[in-house]
């Protein structure tokens, strides 16, 4: 059987309480189940959108979206990446409903359960679509890998900076400033 966005959604009406902290997407027709994530991949999740956020907020640059933030894409997926951004030219008002666009960035944080090749395979989808940048951030091995449709992965340690200069020109941030601190 093929679901629907309106089948996922009445779906997501008829769940009972202790499955409301889960979240579905809609992929190639089926109906998948995804997990609250580890503290850790949620925590980095919170710092690098708080990192992006003061620098996106000023300029005006787009919007920036938590890993509720679902789009439905243009092969009917329903998707929500860790943390994802729209430009201000494709999405100039916010509408209480799915975003129905690509993201220009998409950003997947493994958490301790995923398997790092369904994260690359979720992050080449959005860029087959039209996404301009896919980062892959890997805790455990600390390590953030940034995509570009067409050529080749490049991957940063703590030793590099994460720049996205395509769509935020000087924005820069240490890779180490992504992992969680350890408090003294």
């Amino acid at each position: 059987m093929i679901f629907t966005v309106r089948d996922l959604e009445k779906f997501r009406s008829q769940l009972s309480p202790e499955y409301e902290d889960y979240q579905l997407e809609l992929q190639d027709g089926n109906i998948v189940i995804i997990g609250p994530s580890d503290i850790v991949s949620s925590e980095i999740g919170v710092r690098l959108t708080a990192f992006l956020f003061t620098w996106i907020t000023p300029r005006k640059l787009g919007r920036l979206f938590d890993s509720s933030g679902g789009f439905i894409l243009p092969n009917t997926d329903l998707r929500a990446p860790d943390v994802s951004f729209v430009s201000r030219e494709r999405l100039r008002q916010t509408v209480r409903a799915f975003g129905e666009l690509v993201p220009d960035l998409v950003v997947e944080i493994k958490s301790r359960t995923d398997r790092i090749k369904k994260l690359q395979d979720k992050i080449q989808m959005f860029l087959e679509l039209g996404a301009r940048v896919g980062i892959l951030i890997d805790p455990d091995e600390q390590t953030v890998t940034i995509y570009h449709s067409g050529s080749e992965a490049t991957v940063l340690n703590n030793q590099q900076t994460l720049t996205i200069p395509e769509l935020f020109p000087s924005w820069e941030l240490p890779v180490t400033e992504l992992w969680p601190p350890i408090f003294d």
